[in-house]
């Protein structure tokens, strides 16, 4: 079976760190015609290329038929360069957005041929790509739309992905070397591996350490993992839904796409040098912010702060009215979510 998307080649690819990905490679896929406006959409925390394609469609705002948009994948998300695809570059390196969107800008550029995007937009890791995109290249994109996402990961946001690395980690043997850091090698074996068991036992303690942080208190209060769905009870939920979906994945790059994720902050670039105030000053983009209500973490609180830095008419913010927490913003679950985040998509684009 052919892969559905195609990759572009970036040759030895340096990175913001120092350090490099050799022969490293952008994955992407295209909708619609390259005559349309373009809107760059690029991809969350484990998602692949497919996991995007929820909010695509005839019947939504991002139409095939009126926009050229263009998925890019996370590097680390198994599909651009990731540990699964480069075993021979152990630790794999420290990636942040900026170099994400640095290789996405060169992909729109340089091999499709655009100059000017209508929109960029994303959930979660894709929010985080969003606000990376306005701050470093500001005069690229017209509107801005991170749902459930941040300009810069708060410090709660980076306790909570320790305990999500500390999950994997722990069962290979190894612990966290910090936030946004690789593990610490063992003395006098290097680098350590994960073998199989290690791998199984890891990513099923993932998945439930994320089953506490995806969907808030509500949901679970409600019973929506049984009467919206249909698991039977919460043990089903947590074997079928959260151990499914994390067995699904490759630790190495569940570990790498955490650190990328942890280190978040458009700030951390030049002309901004750390300071935040400044780096939302920069953004010229229409910029709608949708955090949901529930997430736990990405409270809307911390979404305020960063319109409030925004320039007087930059940025709007709207909150899903929603139990469904992290998961009101993707990746389709939640039919209500869908339908209420398209609307408000629909409005920006006829209305700016």
């Amino acid at each position: 079976m052919t892969a559905d998307y195609q990759t572009y080649k970036l040759g030895n690819f340096k990175l913001k760190s120092g350090g490099e990905i050799p022969d490293a490679f952008i994955a992407y896929k295209t909708l619609g015609d390259a005559s349309l406006p373009a809107v760059i959409y690029p991809t969350w925390y484990s998602g692949l290329i497919f996991d995007n394609l929820w909010l695509t469609g005839s019947d939504k705002t991002l139409d095939p038929s009126k926009y050229y948009i263009i998925i890019p994948a996370l590097f680390g998300n198994g599909q651009s360069s990731s540990p699964s695809n480069t075993p021979n570059l152990r630790p794999f390196p420290p990636v942040l957005f900026y170099d994400n969107v640095r290789a996405q800008h060169e992909l729109v550029t340089k091999h499709l041929g655009i100059k000017h995007a209508r929109a960029v937009l994303g959930w979660s890791m894709g929010a985080g790509q969003t606000y990376q995109w306005v701050t470093q290249y500001p005069d690229f994109v017209e509107l801005a739309i991170p749902f459930c996402g941040s300009a810069k990961t708060s410090l709660h946001n980076q306790a909570m992905l320790e305990g999500v690395k500390s999950a994997l980690l722990a069962a290979k043997g190894t612990s966290s070397g910090g936030v946004s850091r690789p593990e610490p090698t063992k003395a006098g074996s290097g680098y350590v591996a994960f073998t199989e068991e290690a791998k199984v036992n890891g990513l099923k303690a993932l998945g439930r350490v994320y089953s506490g942080w995806g969907f808030s208190q509500a949901f679970y209060r409600e019973r929506l993992f049984e009467t919206v769905l249909g698991f039977k009870d919460i043990n089903d939920f947590m074997v079928n839904f959260w151990e499914a979906w994390a067995c699904s994945k490759d630790p190495e790059n569940m570990l790498a796409m955490a650190n990328t994720w942890q280190a978040g902050d458009c700030s951390q670039q030049e002309p901004y040098n750390g300071d935040f105030n400044k780096a939302m000053e920069g953004i010229k983009a229409k910029t709608l912010v949708l955090p949901a209500k529930t997430d736990l973490y990405f409270p809307p609180e911390d979404s305020a702060i960063e319109v409030k830095a925004m320039r007087p008419g930059v940025g709007e913010l709207k909150v899903f009215p929603s139990i469904w927490g992290h998961w009101a913003g993707g990746p389709g679950d939640s039919k209500e979510d869908v339908k209420w985040l398209d609307e408000n998509l629909r409005e920006l684009f006829s209305t700016n």
